[in-house]
């Protein structure tokens, strides 16, 4: 890591019409609406919320990702950004990273609720924390693992200057069965 970024001291990042901060457990009612809607965990290694109990309860799925998101930072192993709208103040998504500081690798990983797609709001988001992670976490290159159905999330990669590395073949494991992913890189 460069001697910018602290992985004690969650940075928080700007752009024109977001914010992205560390996600809090005030952010639970709005996690579990983006996880509650089936587009936005169609591609996504976590099945869609059903219930409010889920985002009220500290024992719930979406306490559950803002904690281990929290706990991932903390261990120094990833870092996930809540997507803020400056507008309102309201999380409607999240970007982030699993890295590997010896490496100097990381791989991305994104949702947005649905109503917010098309927007240019990933694009916004995804550019600035990879500016962040080849600017001051001093990585090398990030990946990124798609699903093959996921047309909208490939179109990003490759607006965004990622390449095909090809398809990983029943390369993970969620939601009962095996998947075909496609991996994309960008390097510094």
């Amino acid at each position: 890591m460069s001697n910018d970024f602290s992985p004690s001291s969650f940075p928080q990042l700007e752009t024109q019409r977001l914010l992205l901060r560390e996600t809090s457990l005030q952010d639970a009612k709005a996690t579990f609406a983006v996880f509650s809607d089936p587009r936005v965990t169609q591609f996504h290694d976590l099945d869609t919320f059903t219930s409010i109990k889920e985002a009220m309860s500290t024992t719930g799925y979406a306490y559950a990702v803002i904690e281990r998101r929290a706990k991932r930072f903390e261990r120094g192993d990833g870092i996930r950004w809540g997507i803020i709208r400056k507008q309102d103040n309201v999380l409607i998504g999240s970007c982030g990273f699993t890295w590997n500081p010896q490496e100097h690798s990381a791989e991305v990983g994104y949702e947005l609720a649905s109503t917010f797609w098309r927007q240019g709001i990933m694009t916004e988001a995804v550019s600035t924390i990879l500016q962040f992670g080849f600017e001051k976490m001093d990585l090398r290159f990030v990946i990124a693992q798609v699903m093959l159905e996921n047309i909208a999330s490939k179109k990003l990669l490759e607006k965004l200057g990622f390449h095909s590395q090809g398809i990983q073949k029943q390369y993970a494991f969620f939601k009962g069965q095996y998947h075909d992913l496609e991996q994309f890189v960008l390097t510094k």
